[in-house]
């Protein structure tokens, strides 16, 4: 048996992980996930399908740390909230679905770089502010 290596070991937890937030988000749509499990997997969803992450990438260490801790608590959160067998169905139905394209959210998208410009402006402001001191 050929030995695993790191790189192989993360690529697959990353399908892994992709292909259970997918069925979040299947399970998001399901009509027998409750409300609230509904609205918080909404959120994590959408963040993970956003293009534009909250951190970038580009910053050392701290651009990835949203994709390897954050999202995956976020998964692990909202699974403990969405009934078993939903959750089952839902994956069996990513699993089937996983040939194509992920879904994009362009909301949390907007969102994310709404949240940018407003911190990019606050700063300015700040700056401003001190200079006319």
């Amino acid at each position: 048996m050929k030995k695993q290596s790191i790189v192989d070991i993360w690529k697959q937890k990353a399908k892994n992980l992709k292909a259970e937030t997918l069925a979040l988000y299947l399970a998001c749509r399901h009509p027998r996930t409750p409300w609230y499990a509904k609205a918080l997997t909404g959120v994590v969803v959408a963040y993970a399908f956003s293009p534009i992450d909250l951190i970038p990438d580009f910053i050392p260490i701290l651009g990835y740390l949203d994709d390897l801790v954050l999202i995956p608590l976020g998964v692990a959160l909202v699974m403990k909230m969405i009934p078993g067998d939903v959750m089952e169905d839902c994956r069996e139905q990513a699993r089937m679905e996983m040939g194509g394209e992920k879904p994009v959210n362009r909301i949390a998208a907007a969102v994310i770089i709404l949240i940018w410009v407003g911190l990019i402006v606050l700063i300015i402001y700040r700056v401003t502010m001190r200079f006319r001191k």
